[in-house]
């Protein structure tokens, strides 16, 4: 079916939030709910992700820049968006440090796991440490530690049908997922093709839809 089995949530990104909101309810009759500030300079807002019906540990994160920030965040790109992407995904290992050790055993280097949070609309701080993603295609790993996971929360949400990836170099891609020491289930299909980038297949209420 093409949907990884630890993955955690896929992130949208766009030169606006609100932008970004507008353009999902437009394709899937689903609007976010708002998620907080980050200290990056971005906000964010969510769509809780079901698989045959069942609500887990999944979700879509829609990513801009705060509506103060003073000038557009460099994260994951959005300050050379024009429109919105797809730009990553992050799974969430069972644990974050021995997957880290694993991947550089194995020649592959995910990064430092860096400690982050973001305040919601009602005040509750949420804290997580994940890796940055070193490379087109291979996810990044997060662990939210004692906080309460944001796709089981009060959440709008939208059923996921498959998540799969297309680039050129589809085996260099593969061999760095590969070297995460994960379940080959546990992270998107790479498939080669001649353009890179994500395809998300969702369900909604008019019918499926692909970004």
């Amino acid at each position: 079916m093409g949907i990884p089995t630890l993955l955690d949530h896929v992130v949208i990104a766009g030169p606006s939030l609100d932008g970004l909101v507008a353009w999902f309810a437009e394709r899937t009759g689903v609007t976010a709910a708002p998620g907080g500030r980050h200290p990056t300079g971005t906000a964010n807002a969510l769509v809780a992700l079901t698989v045959d019906g069942a609500r887990g540990r999944q979700y879509i994160e829609l990513l801009g820049p705060a509506p103060d920030a003073e000038t557009t965040p460099a994260l994951f790109g959005i300050d050379t968006l024009t429109g919105p992407a797809i730009v990553t995904y992050a799974v969430h290992p069972d644990d974050l440090d021995a997957t880290i050790a694993a991947a550089r055993a194995a020649g592959a280097d995910p990064g430092e796991a860096a400690a982050l949070s973001r305040r919601t609309p009602d005040g509750t701080v949420l804290a997580w440490r994940l890796t940055q993603p070193r490379q087109d295609g291979v996810p990044f790993l997060i662990d939210w530690q004692d906080t309460a996971h944001p796709g089981l929360g009060e959440l709008p949400a939208v059923e996921l049908m498959s998540f799969t990836r297309t680039q050129p170099a589809a085996d260099r891609a593969r061999g760095a997922i590969a070297a995460l020491g994960l379940p080959a289930s546990a992270t998107a299909p790479v498939a080669s093709g001649p353009n890179a980038g994500y395809a998300l297949t969702l369900r909604t209420a008019s019918g499926t839809v692909t970004l």
